[in-house]
């Protein structure tokens, strides 16, 4: 393994600089980011691999255990969370090694700011979720000094684990038009984001494919809530008629929502409206009607993030992987199960 000395004579810097920039101190004693720079990319040629153990051991700490981190955007995804971390400790108590989870919050569009990402001196391998667009074009562009595995993206250059969203959105607008719907709406969480945009894009070409209207102002894009879900349906029905008679709502929390708004508006799902959501959120099955969705697999998706990582992390593999979930519709009385349109 390398040392601090062969990365600083690598580097043309003296050894203390990078010690400092290896530790994640480099901004505090205010080492150029030209220097930071040379002192990663020597660090990643010479395969450089923090000892945070024996960091934390001198620190005082009692445990000495490899640490993965979920990185997890602050945004309202706090359902998604939750079936994520389940997913997580029943693949880590499996396992023949123990591990400690750190959760690392991070602002979307701000990955960048995470230094420890490129220092590697908290943990031992990171799972990224939730990376909008400009953080996955960051991740692309970076040297990381800890294995790395996307949730929910794609990459050519670090190992992922996702569902084909843009067929989980052909497959929805098939729904509706073996339904017999001609006009059809969607509902689309305001957020960058390239798995809802390829769901948003599927829906779209095949609506389109199979004859289908989706009229401009009856995509409607709102915040990634329940109160968004309720805004967007009143914006939609302000455009007035002809209204849409089913909706995609590309996130089950915005169509808990929505199916308020419907009910206050007088229109009862499915007889005047179908609805359909994504993710399978346990709220689903308890909404009035019962909430047809797309179920995520998310439990067994975070299972395989933490396969991916730890065998990167122990060098079991150093071969990047892309592993594609299928995700698959449940339906309720809201749409197609139950429901009695047309």
């Amino acid at each position: 393994m390398a040392s601090i000395k062969e990365i600083a004579r690598l580097a043309n810097v003296a050894q203390g600089t990078a010690s400092m920039v290896l530790n994640g101190k480099g901004d505090q004693y205010r080492i150029s980011a030209v220097t930071q720079q040379k002192i990663y990319e020597a660090a990643q040629q010479l395969n450089y691999q923090p000892n945070i153990s024996a960091r934390r051991l001198r620190s005082g700490g009692e445990t000495v255990l490899p640490i993965i981190a979920l990185f997890w955007s602050l945004d309202t995804r706090t359902v998604l969370i939750n079936r994520f971390l389940k997913g997580i400790q029943d693949c880590i108590v499996s396992l023949d090694q123990e591990y400690e989870l750190l959760i690392q919050p991070y602002v979307g569009t701000r990955l960048h700011e995470v230094r420890s990402l490129l220092t590697g001196t908290r943990y031992n391998g990171a799972i990224i979720a939730n990376a909008t667009e400009a953080d996955e074009q960051y991740l692309e562009q970076s040297q990381l000094m800890v294995p790395v595995v996307l949730y929910q993206r794609t990459s050519e250059k670090y190992s992922c684990v996702y569902v084909d969203s843009f067929k989980t959105g052909e497959e929805v607008a098939q729904l509706f038009a073996d339904r017999g719907h001609r006009k059809v709406g969607a509902i689309v969480p305001g957020l960058s984001s390239k798995a809802i945009l390829l769901r948003l894009e599927g829906f779209i070409s095949k609506a389109k494919e199979l004859g289908m209207e989706l009229a401009g102002n009856h995509t409607v894009y709102s915040d990634f809530s329940e109160a968004g879900g309720y805004q967007a349906v009143q914006q939609l029905l302000a455009a007035g008629e002809p209204r849409p008679t089913a909706v995609f709502s590309l996130s089950d929390q915005m169509a808990v929502g929505a199916l308020m708004a419907l009910n206050e508006a007088g229109l009862h799902v499915p007889d005047d409206i179908e609805l359909m959501g994504h993710d399978d959120d346990d709220v689903t099955r308890y909404t009035i009607p019962p909430l047809s969705t797309v179920h995520l697999p998310v439990e067994e998706m975070a299972a395989e993030c933490v396969s991916l990582l730890t065998d990167l992390m122990q060098h079991k593999s150093k071969v990047q992987a892309g592993n594609v979930f299928r995700s698959h519709m449940v339906l309720r009385q809201s749409c197609g199960g139950e429901g009695r349109f047309p």
